[in-house]
């Protein structure tokens, strides 16, 4: 069994400020740090941290070897990077005091993903192998149909929402993952039991993580609904928190944890990722989430 992510990669501009920008303000950050990111990217760290090998598949820019070196240095199987001489993906962020972010992300190399770069790399893996997506690149669509003729498990982050993503075939997704903003986006209900119940509906099949913030997170299940609590930390950069959750719950669920087990790991993951400044910098690895969950067995 692989795992592919087929993702993203992207510089992050990340600035320091005291509250986020207004229309027409201009204001000065406190701080500003060029770090790896994207969701892609930041998905396979997690992934890779939490123990699982795996490969991750896109497009590197002008001015993002860098970002080939962050995946190397947590041992992600680069193989079916592909390069461009587009601009490399990149993302302004804004983070204030409390933690919180606003992000503005240009996509750049991420959109030059082609048709046929997608059949050459899906064709490689074999039913039973999972693909991981998100929509900061381009072929989504094929990405998914190509991973269904496969045979793949197909994990989905529809991140950053928009009504395109409908033309998806998402009964060819077996994990949606999505925060309480996408869930709204897609269901037009802001109540996250609400959001949950409109996509069982319309998803009979599909099998949700909804992450709530400081208010955890739900898994809806055709056969079950679990809820878990956030851990309770000081939040530093909530940036790639809903990365970080996503990927160790997948390397949990392929390492053979309960769903509950899975959400518990998740969010533990999550927790120290957002008491941390960055974005991938911030993913913990498995000793660090081990420890944090023994500690709190004996409290």
């Amino acid at each position: 069994m692989k795992i592919l992510n087929f993702g993203s990669l992207n510089l992050d501009y990340v600035y320091q400020v005291p509250h986020f920008l207004a229309p027409g303000e201009t204001m000065a950050a406190s701080a500003v740090e060029i770090m790896p990111g994207g969701k892609g990217l930041n998905q396979s760290v997690a992934l890779a941290r939490a123990g699982v090998n795996v490969c991750h598949a896109g497009m590197v820019g002008s001015g993002g070897e860098m970002l080939v070196d962050v995946l190397r240095k947590d041992h992600v199987d680069v193989t079916w990077l592909k390069q461009s001489q587009h601009l490399q993906g990149n993302a302004v962020i804004q983070v204030t005091p409390s933690g919180e972010n606003a992000i503005l992300l240009y996509g750049g190399s991420n959109r030059e993903i082609t048709s046929q770069q997608v059949r050459e790399t899906i064709s490689c893996f074999q039913s039973g192998d999972w693909l991981v997506l998100q929509n900061e690149v381009s072929c989504l669509a094929e990405m998914v149909q190509q991973a269904g003729k496969h045979g793949m498990r197909i994990v989905l982050n529809p991140s950053p929402f928009e009504e395109k993503l409908y033309e998806l075939d998402f009964s060819l997704v077996e994990w949606l993952f999505i925060n309480e903003v996408e869930g709204y986006q897609m269901t037009g209900e802001v109540d996250p039991q609400r959001i949950l119940t409109v996509l069982r509906k319309r998803y009979p099949s599909i099998k949700i993580v909804l992450t709530l913030g400081e208010m955890g997170a739900i898994c809806d299940t055709p056969l079950k609904r679990i809820a878990q609590q956030a851990f309770s930390v000081q939040a530093v950069d909530t940036t790639a928190a809903g990365d970080t959750f996503t990927g160790y719950f997948i390397a949990s669920c392929t390492q053979g944890y309960s769903l509950e087990e899975c959400m518990k790991r998740a969010a533990c993951a999550s927790a120290i990722s957002v008491s941390r400044p960055g974005a991938s910098s911030s993913i913990p690895f498995a000793a660090e989430v081990e420890a944090m969950l023994a500690d709190m067995s004996t409290l």
